[in-house]
């Protein structure tokens, strides 16, 4: 029966084939999203293991983060910039879910998560939400969840404001952009607990800075950050 199942998915590849989201090469039988290849290859920062690493750096006179990192570089071309835009822009949210399990195994055992009581995905407002259908951090978020065995809060925090794309905005316009949009909804929920907040890409950090200013508010939270990329402008 398993020979027939095999000899039915390899027509239906032929026909439909399955293809690599970070590099457009075909899966193999046993592969789902992302090749063997690219899973080994995608360039890890390991900044979960340093401290005082390059996100962390940039944060530090702006707000209080306890620690932070990222997966891997927002290169142009690079693989992990298409799995990005994947995951954003074509709807392919099952990305972000395994793009999370992959870093959660990292951060859990690395012994990043730790002290950490929950997770808080950077909301989207509910309108781009709805347009787009999800939200990217939120299935981020859920991976890594599920591998460090943590809670997922997606109430506590909301973006009150549409703000424009960041792209292409230099920094002063990007923290601008983003100042005073996001809101804590139910305090209690959050109080006195180490609040790891994540999103998918941080360029100039100006997104985490707002969302952790509103965090900070709260009596005794304190706030940890990662993301699945960094980019360094």
């Amino acid at each position: 029966m398993s020979y027939i199942y095999d000899l039915w998915d390899d027509f239906i590849s032929l026909l439909f084939p399955r293809l690599c989201y970070a590099c457009s090469r075909h899966l193999m039988r046993n592969e789902s999203l992302i090749c063997t290849e690219c899973y080994v290859v995608i360039p890890r920062t390991n900044y979960h293991c340093e401290k005082d690493n390059p996100v962390a750096q940039l944060f530090w006179g702006r707000c209080m983060i306890e620690k932070a990192a990222a997966f891997s570089y927002y290169n142009k071309g690079s693989r992990i910039r298409n799995l990005i835009h994947y995951l954003k822009y074509k709807g392919i949210s099952e990305i972000g879910y395994e793009l999370g399990r992959i870093y959660g195994l990292s951060l859990e055992a690395s012994g990043f998560t730790k002290d950490i009581d929950l997770i808080i995905p950077v909301p989207l407002h509910p309108e781009k939400k709805r347009i787009r259908g999800f939200n990217q951090s939120e299935s981020i978020s859920m991976g890594i969840a599920d591998a460090a065995r943590l809670p997922v809060d997606i109430k506590s925090l909301s973006r009150a404001v549409v703000s424009a794309t960041q792209t292409k905005r230099s920094r002063y316009e990007r923290w601008t952009n983003v100042e005073g949009i996001f809101q804590v909804i139910d305090p209690q929920t959050i109080l006195g607990k180490h609040v790891l907040l994540v999103d998918d890409v941080i360029t100039t950090g100006s997104t985490i800075e707002s969302c952790s200013n509103e965090l900070l508010k709260i009596e005794g939270v304190k706030v940890s950050v990662v993301a699945l990329a960094f980019a360094v402008v």
